[in-house]
């Protein structure tokens, strides 16, 4: 008795410490970042991505502190780095790489004007809502 006792016992901790690790998606905050400047020009639903197409720089996804005067890039999170291609809308990998950080001259080197660099997060704990970057 004391026993089985023991081992539900054990079962139940397991299962409640399983449930106490578990992470909820989405709950931190990310941006695209080339050199020290947030890509999108307002962190709000609204927010629109562009970059030149001579740009250089790093490009880097960081987790940010948002206030209402400003948003603070943080740390820098794993991405993956795609192209879609204006003319058919086909989305392809630039790399099989994850990056912590890219130079956004190479991606650069892959587009043409009007595709869009799309930037994947490598992890469900970050939200990236300001993922396409458009090249102009």
């Amino acid at each position: 008795m004391k026993q089985r006792t023991f081992f539900l016992s054990l079962i139940a901790s397991v299962c409640l410490g399983t449930f106490a690790q578990a992470q909820q998606p989405f709950t931190n905050c990310s941006a695209a970042f080339v050199g020290d400047r947030m890509v999108v020009d307002t962190y709000s639903p609204a927010g629109k991505c562009k970059l030149a197409a001579d740009a250089s720089g790093t490009l880097t996804v960081r987790t940010v502190a948002l206030s209402p005067t400003e948003s603070k890039a943080v740390d820098p999170i794993d991405f993956k780095v795609a192209i879609r291609d204006n003319a058919t809308g086909t989305l392809h990998l630039f790399s099989q790489e994850t990056y912590r950080e890219v130079l956004v001259q190479n991606v650069l080197a892959h587009c043409k004007k009007g595709d869009q660099i799309v930037l994947l997060t490598a992890d469900t704990r970050y939200a990236l809502p300001h993922n396409e970057i458009l090249v102009q």
